[in-house]
């Protein structure tokens, strides 16, 4: 499994619906409110031989409220 960290801008006031529907597909494995340009963060793993991108567009990123993502891949860690 590859950890990524996604972070997700909502459309405002919509932060509580986006972050209930993230939770309600099972496949992040934390999920943070955070502060500043990005208002969650979560934890993925995604199976080996599944395209990241790919992936993360049929998992999550349909999700009625979400304006923008940062996908940050993780390499080694310590």
């Amino acid at each position: 499994m590859r950890c990524v960290f996604v972070q997700f801008r909502c459309q405002s006031g919509k932060t509580y619906e986006v972050a209930d529907a993230i939770y309600a597909r099972e496949v992040v494995s934390e999920l943070y409110s955070t502060s500043g340009e990005y208002d969650l963060i979560a934890k993925v793993y995604i199976p080996d031989e599944a395209d990241v991108g790919h992936w993360l567009n049929e998992a999550l990123f349909d999700i009625p409220g979400i304006s923008r993502t940062l996908t940050t891949m993780t390499f080694k860690a310590f």
